[in-house]
């Protein structure tokens, strides 16, 4: 009877930690939202307390981890040296180097995908999706590889914009890719970075750029085009956000000209309003009744939308609010328990406002230790954490007012949003990818 005991003991247990563990599957989390129910990272750390481990990452990559179950996921554009540098096997905790900002733009490069243990940072597997050498220069601040990849559980899907879109088994073998959209021409040569997105049986693929702007639908499973939608848009980095209405789904684009959405069956433009800023980069967010979209370059505009709408609802009653100040710019809003964090451009200046009514929390305030922001936003277990590029991330309530809770720094540049799953927070720096963990 006692060993009868302790095997129902072990199986429940067994259970529980199954139960319980979390995924974090898209840069912004499964709502698109930025929020993580589940998870409770710690909130206090640095380059060496609480970090469970840190492994190095050869080439240059902004796009934030995905975790699936025991793996973790990144991608890097890497040069034929570094690849040669990186054949050795590496460990957590190394310190190999890595081409800076000021190296020539137009090298050949090796996208790449990484995966990692989630336990212990050792590398499991590596895939070179293409070596090509970029049609087009990028921003000082950018790299080539500035998209996040994402994961449904069964496939990883690696995006490179340009060079293609590149679909894997959870172990690294390749299903199919797309190197045939084209080439993008990116506003001032400024590079790419827009992220797909998931969603039932599709994956919808941003394509805006100085030439003929697209979006495109394609069978998650094979590759296949299911439809494309013409966008009389330039360049835009932002990533889809899929909402239903009324039984039915949208999927909503930010844009210089207007904010659009797409029926996800058909890819028929459904509703758009103008009012947005030049060459945005924020991705909308929902509550499930309403859609908020904003830019903050050149300008400032940010607006929650009722998704009923059809045609262009400009001045109409389906724009229920719009401000015109300290609206956000590269990073993406926050939408958690009702409430709009966002930035002042790409200012440590941050704006809370009631979701509902558009009315503030708390507007334009300093955030101590942050000065220049790509990072998004991102909340768990009752706070926000704000990530600066210069590696400090503020951890605030999550709570109509502002309340610091401590300031951390990993020691290197960060421009990747941090992902947290379960009590663990993994931030993609320049250098290295960091599991920080309390326990």
């Amino acid at each position: 009877m006692r060993n009868i005991s302790w095997l129902f003991l072990i199986l429940t247990l067994i259970c529980s930690t199954t139960a319980s563990a979390g995924n974090w599957a898209h840069w912004r989390g499964d709502r698109g939202n930025g929020v993580s129910e589940t998870a409770t990272p710690p909130t206090k750390w640095s380059s060496t307390e609480n970090v469970k481990w840190k492994v190095s990452i050869p080439g240059q990559g902004s796009g934030t981890p995905v975790i699936w179950e025991d793996n973790v996921y990144v991608v890097s554009g890497v040069s034929a040296e570094q690849s040669k540098a990186a054949a050795q096997p590496r460990q957590p905790g190394g310190n190999r180097s890595r081409g800076g900002r000021g190296s020539a733009p137009l090298q050949t490069l090796q996208f790449t995908v990484f995966c990692f243990d989630r336990a212990t940072g050792k590398e499991k597997w590596q895939r070179i999706a293409v070596e090509a050498k970029p049609h087009q220069a990028t921003h000082s601040t950018n790299n080539f590889s500035s998209a996040s990849p994402c994961t449904d559980g069964q496939h990883l899907y690696a995006h490179f914009g340009s060079r293609g879109l590149y679909c894997y088994t959870m172990d690294g073998e390749l299903v199919w890719k797309r190197d045939d959209l084209g080439k993008m021409e990116t506003r001032n040569g400024f590079g790419e970075g827009s992220s797909p997105t998931l969603v039932g049986d599709k994956i919808i693929v941003p394509w805006d750029h100085e030439g003929q702007s697209l979006l495109y639908a394609l069978n998650k499973t094979t590759g296949d085009s299911i439809w494309t939608a013409r966008r009389d848009e330039p360049t835009c980095w932002a990533t889809p956000l899929v909402i239903e209405h009324d039984g039915k789904q949208q999927v909503v684009m930010n844009g210089q000209t207007c904010a659009r959405s797409y029926d996800l069956e058909t890819g028929e433009e459904q509703w758009r309003c103008g009012g947005q800023t030049e060459r945005p980069v924020a991705s909308a967010v929902t509550d499930g009744g309403l859609v908020f979209v904003g830019s903050g370059h050149k300008g400032s505009f940010l607006a929650a939308f009722r998704p009923s709408g059809r045609g262009n609802i400009e001045g109409t009653q389906h724009v229920v609010w719009s401000i015109d100040r300290d609206t956000p710019d590269i990073a993406s809003p926050l939408l958690s328990g009702g409430r709009l964090y966002f930035h002042k451009g790409k200012s440590g200046v941050l704006t809370c406002l009631d979701a509902a009514t558009g009315k503030p929390h708390f507007t334009a305030t300093r955030v101590p230790g942050l000065d220049s922001i790509y990072a998004s936003p991102m909340a768990a277990g009752g706070h926000v954490y704000l990530t600066g590029r210069n590696g400090t991330t503020v951890v605030i309530k999550d709570s109509n007012t502002f309340e610091v809770v401590s300031t951390n720094s990993v020691g290197e540049t960060v421009d990747a949003t941090p992902a947290p799953v379960d009590n663990e927070l993994f931030i993609r720096g320049e250098k290295h990818l960091f599991c920080i963990s309390g326990s």
